[in-house]
């Protein structure tokens, strides 16, 4: 069997890639202390401490709500590591929910799933009008499970505009091939199960995003997706894996035009 573990590297291949966790941490937590009271953080959607997230809200009643899911291999980060990435949304007049979850060895993708299944639903009875989904590497995959049959409630569905699974994790199987597969136990079944490309393509909108510098294996996950959805795919010019993600601070970003679109 192959070692694809190199291949679905990422750090190794970004230059200056240490420098990036300290700098979001540092860019979030200014923007948490600019909101002020309209940061709440830590509200409860679940029994464990990580099973929570933070909500940010506009200067002006919400025009909607987008819930921003964080990667890191279903292995590491927490939410309070992306709130700049909101910076975006609230001023375009969206409220922003950013959920952290159990992360892997100690509960599997599966439950993890359940888990952002769980969030979305929490999050949608605290809030009104429409919601869009937008994720990140392994939160890619995550937001693109939650538009498979029945992971969410048909109320729920019914308001959500817009999915995009940004450099998404799409088919798992090839991570069962990784020196990671230790932490996710993960055979060929369950990872057949846990991937998006294999559902029913959605009747909701769906756009898949990704960097045209990233590693082939993340730029192959995004063409699958959405080959296999004949959704929309944008292939953002000169980013890689950890920057592709800036657009979401910018409120002028094509990626928000899509997100918080009429």
């Amino acid at each position: 069997m192959t070692d694809l573990s190199d291949a679905y590297a990422n750090g190794a291949y970004i230059e200056g890639a240490a420098l990036y966790p300290p700098r979001w941490d540092g860019a979030s937590k200014v923007l948490r202390e600019a909101l002020g009271g309209r940061a709440e953080l830590g509200v409860s959607y679940g029994p464990s401490p990580r099973q929570a997230y933070d909500f940010f809200q506009p200067d002006q009643p919400a025009k909607g709500t987008l819930i921003f899911v964080h990667g890191g291999y279903w292995r590491m980060f927490n939410r309070d590591s992306w709130s700049f990435l909101a910076k975006g949304a609230l001023a375009r007049g969206w409220a922003v929910a950013m959920p952290s979850y159990d992360l892997c060895p100690q509960v599997g993708i599966a439950m993890i799933t359940q888990q952002i299944a769980q969030a979305v639903q929490h999050i949608a009875g605290c809030t009104h009008g429409p919601i869009s989904l937008v994720g990140h590497s392994a939160g890619g995959h995550l937001v693109a499970r939650m538009v498979a049959p029945g992971m969410l409630p048909d109320a729920v569905m019914d308001r959500v505009r817009h999915v995009v699974p940004i450099s998404p994790l799409s088919d798992l199987e090839p991570l069962c091939q990784t020196d990671i597969n230790a932490d996710f136990q993960m055979d060929a079944g369950m990872a057949r199960a846990e991937s998006p490309m294999l559902q029913p393509a959605p009747q909701t909108k769906v756009t898949v995003w990704v960097g045209s510098d990233e590693r082939p294996a993340f730029l192959d996950q995004a063409m699958w997706l959405a080959e296999a959805w004949q959704c929309d795919q944008v292939v953002a010019q000169g980013k890689h894996h950890f920057d592709v993600i800036d657009a979401l601070a910018d409120p002028e970003g094509d990626i928000l035009s899509v997100l918080t679109a009429e």
